[in-house]
Order: C-alpha cells, then structure tokens, then sequence
C-alpha cells in the first residue's frame, strides 16, 4: 500500500511539474513554488517520491536535447533540481514547524526557504549554462553569467512567490470549511476580489504588450503590483498570495525578451511588495484551528 502511495504522488508531480515547466522561464521559475510548496506540505516520508516524480521528466527532457546542447549539458540538466531543494528544506522542517505556537504562518521561514532555494537553483542554472558556452563559446557573445546568476535568482524567488503561498493559502481555507463544494468556492469574497481584478490586469498586459514607448510600458508593469496591494488590505496574505499570482502571471506574459533588464526591475519591485505584504499579513491574520495545522 505504501509503495503504491509513493507511485501515485510521484504520478501527480510528474504530471503537474510538467504543466507547470512548460510556463517557466529565465526571469520567472514558477516550478520554484511548486516544489517548495511540496516540501512545506508532504511529510519527509514522501520525498522521494517528488524526486522520483520530477527526475522522470528531467532526465527525458535532458537527453533528448543532448545531441544539440552535448552530453556535458545534459548530464547537467539531468539532475532533478527538488534535490537539492531537499537538502536545504530538511534541516528547516526538522527545526521549524510551518506554524508557530500561535497557530499562524511562519512567513520569514517560507520567505528565507524561498531565498535559499532561489540561490541554489541559480547557481545549478549557470552550471548548466556554463557547460554549453564552453562547448559553443562564439554562440553567447553577450552572455554573462555573473548577470544570469542574478536573473535566474530572482526568477526563482519570484516564482516562489507565485505559486507557494496560494497553494498554501488554498490549503489552510480548505482545511477551515467542514466541506468543499462548488457553492462555498463561488460564495467566496476573496475569489469575487480576484475576478473583479482581471479585467483592469487583462487592460494593463494588453497595453504593455502593443505599446510602442517604453516608458508605458514600464508604467503599466508597475500597475499590475496593485491588485495584490489591493487585496491584502481586505484578505490578509491569502489576498497577497492570490494578487501576487495574478499579477506575477501577468508580468511574465509582458515580456519581450530573453532576459529583459526593464523587465527585471518591475520583478524586483513585484517582488520586494510581496514580501513586505506577506510578512505584514501573516502577522495579523486569524490563526489556523489548532486540529488542521499542518504535521510532518
């Protein structure tokens, strides 16, 4: 039985890890929230199946682009990236519960998570990088890894900041609702929030997307941080992480190229709010009912 529990998880990530690789970028890694969220939420016991789960997809992925990018590469990019994830969530889940003794979020531990990983990742990102340009050099005259290895921190912790606290916020108010039903989903203030944003959002990608002048562009990147400001005045952090979702989706749709400095400096924004927002909502926020706190 426990081994066909460890098959199943291991199916579902596979399945979700690939949806959710296929939106990643560069500049924005929202596979980063995925596997945080995982590890925050799973028991140890199911680890390895995670690391079954992604190495799958990886090590296809990998090698079916070996002939192009060489082997070097792709033994690189072969190593699942939720192992070393492992390695630094570990020792803070063995020293720190996810909830404190007052019953809410421990935010700086979710945020000082999502930073370390956000480190590790880009440091294996350039690794993987670096064997392609020595293998090509004339191919990357203007890369450098010194900038890729901000870039790709920041599009790690910013992904983190996606998907990890929504997938969390979503776990606590399921575990607050005796029942999960279409009509206690529908009759949520928070979900009537977020729909009435993203018309104003769909406005602000569509005109930083046509715009010709950058300077509107960058204003319009700049207004899509405001539903999540928004949102967490009336819903705590669960309305920061639902208006960061939205507005960090949003972003990353604006974008025009490989790795866009302009773009970048929107992100260091979007993501310094969230952090901010996060760490004051979890601070006021109602504590979670002692019964549905999160075991390991």
């Amino acid at each position: 039985m426990k081994g066909g529990q460890h098959l199943a998880i291991a199916a579902a990530y596979a399945a979700v890890y690939e949806v959710v690789r296929h939106v990643t970028f560069p500049h924005w890694s929202p596979t980063t929230g995925l596997r945080l969220a995982c590890l925050f939420l799973l028991p140890l016991r199911y680890w390895p199946a995670l690391a079954l789960g992604e190495a799958l997809p990886t090590i296809e992925n990998a090698w079916l682009a070996a002939d192009d990018l060489g082997i070097p590469w792709a033994v690189s990019a072969s190593v699942p990236m939720i192992v070393p994830f492992m390695a630094v969530m570990k020792p803070f889940r063995l020293r720190w519960r996810l909830y404190d003794d007052r019953r809410q979020l421990r935010m700086p531990l979710l945020l000082g998570a999502t930073l370390a990983c956000a480190l590790i990742s880009a440091t294996l990102s350039c690794t993987t990088l670096a064997t392609t340009m020595l293998r090509t050099p004339d191919a990357w005259p203007h890369l450098s890894l010194t900038n890729m290895f901000w870039a790709y921190t920041l599009g790690h912790f910013l992904g983190g900041l996606t998907l990890t606290p929504v997938i969390l916020a979503l776990n606590e108010r399921a575990r607050q609702l005796p029942r999960v039903t279409w009509a206690t989903i529908w009759q949520s203030p928070l979900l009537r929030d977020v729909l009435l944003w993203v018309p104003v959002l769909a406005a602000l990608v569509i005109l930083a997307i046509t715009t010709g002048d950058d300077t509107v562009r960058q204003v319009a990147r700049f207004g899509l941080i405001w539903p999540a400001v928004a949102l967490a005045w009336r819903h705590g952090w669960h309305g920061t992480a639902f208006g960061g979702f939205a507005a960090s989706v949003a972003l990353a749709i604006t974008g025009t190229a490989f790795v866009d400095p302009v773009m970048l400096r929107a992100q260091v924004i979007l993501a310094l709010v969230l952090s901010g927002l996060l760490t004051i909502g979890a601070k006021v926020s109602r504590p979670l009912p002692t019964a549905n706190l999160v075991k390991h």
